[in-house]
C-alpha cells in the first residue's frame, strides 16, 4: 500500500513551521525530556497521529526509554508503579487537555499536576501538551506519512 500526504503545509507556509517549531522549543525549555516524550506519545495516541507516534517512539528510545514503558503508555493507569506519580500526573493532564470534548480540564486533574510541578514547570507542561496537539492536528489533517512507513515502502 502506497501512502501519500494530502499536502505539506510546511512547504506552503514556512513561517508557520518556524512559528510552530519556536513554540515547541519554548514549551520544552527546561522541561523533563522523559515526561515530554510521554506527553507527546499519549496525546498522539489519543489523536491517532501515526506520524507523531512514529517520531516520538523513536525519540523516546534514543533517550533510553524501555519498550515496556512505551508499550504501556496507553494504559498508564493500569501499569502499577511502572510510571512515577509525577509522570502519572502529567499523563492525566495530557488526557484532560487533549480530550476537551469531554468538558473542561477537571480541577482534580489540574491540582494533581500542580502537586508535582511548580508553576514554571506546569506552564511548560501545559504548553508541551498544547504544542503536540497542534502538531497532531496538522499531521492527521494532511495525512503526513510516518518516516518508518516511508522507509518501509522505499525498501529501507
Amino acid at each position: 500500500m502506497t501512502t501519500s500526504p494530502r499536502m505539506n503545509p510546511w512547504k506552503h507556509s514556512p513561517a508557520l513551521y518556524k512559528a510552530m517549531a519556536a513554540f515547541q522549543a519554548a514549551a520544552s525549555e527546561g522541561a523533563d525530556p522523559v515526561i515530554g516524550e510521554l506527553v507527546k506519545i499519549r496525546a498522539s495516541q489519543i489523536n491517532r497521529c501515526a506520524y507523531c507516534l512514529d517520531m516520538h517512539y523513536a525519540d523516546a528510545r534514543k533517550q533510553g526509554e524501555t519498550q515496556l514503558r512505551l508499550d504501556l503508555v496507553i494504559a498508564w493507569e493500569e501499569a502499577g508503579d511502572l510510571f512515577t506519580e509525577r509522570e502519572k500526573a502529567a499523563l492525566a493532564l495530557t488526557e484532560a487537555v487533549t480530550e476537551l470534548t469531554d468538558g473542561f480540564v477537571p480541577d482534580e486533574v489540574y491540582e494533581r499536576a500542580a502537586q508535582h510541578f511548580d508553576e514554571p514547570e506546569l506552564a511548560s507542561l501545559i504548553a508541551q501538551i498544547v504544542a503536540i496537539n497542534s502538531w497532531n492536528r496538522f499531521q492527521v489533517t494532511t495525512r503526513a506519512v510516518p518516516q518508518g512507513l516511508a522507509d518501509l515502502e522505499a525498501g529501507r
